[in-house]
């Protein structure tokens, strides 16, 4: 049993990400930058555990939202606790705090990067162990300048990459149809194409479209609905040949439970941002599992703290099978905070070395983004 070592401190710090690169979306457009939440816990013992919240206002909520949630509801329950006593801390701030699942994904991540710090074991270890030590990669076209995405296609191709999701539902659906013909003259023979709407089509014309969608066979067509509309999803997801991907419809267990009962989709996101922990996406995972619905890792707008805690929980996951998007901090990101960045090659999302998340934060870099304070 770990010694008695609590946590001393909470520190938050709410930055704006700058962007590379613009990004469109069914649901809403990200132009050159998103707010963002570091959680920063110390130890007694002089430790760091560091962890991330990305939310986004069109999804799931804001940052100031989200800070304010860490700040005022969940330090009291986290500073002068024990990390040891984690499941039970995630139950109180489930009880304390209605929502916020960024905010509490957060706050886990750091604890388990102290935890794994303390105990010279991986996050993954932590999880249950290791079931895959890498992750198929797969990156998303959602550059409304197209010429600019299709040279981010090629340099991903020569990077080993075969896995893209082009996001949708955002202009004309001659557009869509244009651009998914001009990504597949570049794509290579063994490369998987995927279809994501983000909400981005009305339920009552959306199946006509959805048809047209299937002459690139796709490897799925991810959310076309909005999140509510799980009967219009039910409906496509049975007059499609393709899968259907969950995503928006799918935040929690409950409603993974739901997905399994009334089988609205064939396959479901999973990210950490959704469902408020890893602990949460790893029952997601069982839930889906158990009925023979596989699992994609998802992600938001997430730089690297995320992303390593993101690989963590897709690697010690067995039914998160269908790759992960784990591309942003490394490609979306205008800044790197972490001293070395995450492993991206041959195609493949590395699993970090070292204890608790295997990462280290660069001050400066943090500095560089950070615009508030609150510890």
């Amino acid at each position: 049993m770990m010694d008695s070592d609590p946590i001393l401190s909470m520190t938050l710090h709410l930055v704006d990400w700058p962007l590379r690169m613009k990004r469109r979306h069914g649901v809403g457009d990200v132009e050159r930058s998103l707010p963002g939440v570091v959680v920063e816990l110390r130890s007694r013992d002089g430790l760091t555990g560091w962890g991330e919240a990305a939310p986004w206002s069109v999804f799931s909520g804001t940052a100031e939202g989200c800070a304010q949630a860490l700040h005022v509801y969940l330090r009291p329950l986290f500073e002068g606790a024990e990390p040891r006593d984690l499941p039970r801390l995630m139950r109180a701030a489930d009880r304390a705090l209605f929502g916020h699942p960024e905010a509490k994904a957060a706050i886990e991540m750091a604890v388990m990067d102290l935890i794994g710090k303390r105990c010279g074991l991986r996050v993954a270890d932590l999880l249950g162990g290791v079931f895959r030590p890498t992750i198929p990669l797969s990156v998303s076209i959602a550059n409304p300048d197209f010429a600019e995405d299709l040279d981010f296609a090629r340099e991903q191709i020569a990077r080993g990459v075969r896995l893209f999701k082009v996001k949708t539902g955002f202009a004309s659906h001659a557009e869509d149809l244009g651009r998914l013909e001009g990504l597949r003259g570049v794509l290579p023979a063994d490369a998987i194409l995927r279809i994501d709407y983000n909400q981005g089509l009305d339920p009552w014309d959306a199946l006509p479209k959805l048809r047209d969608i299937e002459a690139f066979d796709p490897g799925f067509i991810e959310q076309p609905v909005p999140r509510d509309r799980r009967d219009a999803m039910a409906e496509i997801a049975c007059a499609l040949d393709t899968p259907l991907l969950a995503d928006e419809s799918v935040f929690t267990p409950a409603e993974a439970v739901e997905l399994v009962r009334a089988r609205f989709a064939d396959c479901v996101s999973i990210k950490l941002m959704k469902c408020g922990s890893m602990r949460r996406a790893q029952e997601i995972a069982a839930i889906t599992e158990a009925a023979g619905i596989a699992a994609y890792g998802g992600t938001m707008y997430e730089g690297g703290i995320a992303i390593a805690a993101g690989i963590h929980t897709v690697c010690a996951t067995p039914n998160i099978c269908l790759g992960a998007e784990f591309y942003t901090a490394n490609y979306v990101m205008g800044v790197d905070i972490l001293t070395a960045p995450i492993r991206l090659d041959n195609g493949q999302s590395h699993l970090p070395e070292g204890p608790g998340l295997g990462i280290e934060v660069e001050r400066a870099a943090l500095a560089s983004i950070t615009r508030q304070v609150l510890a």
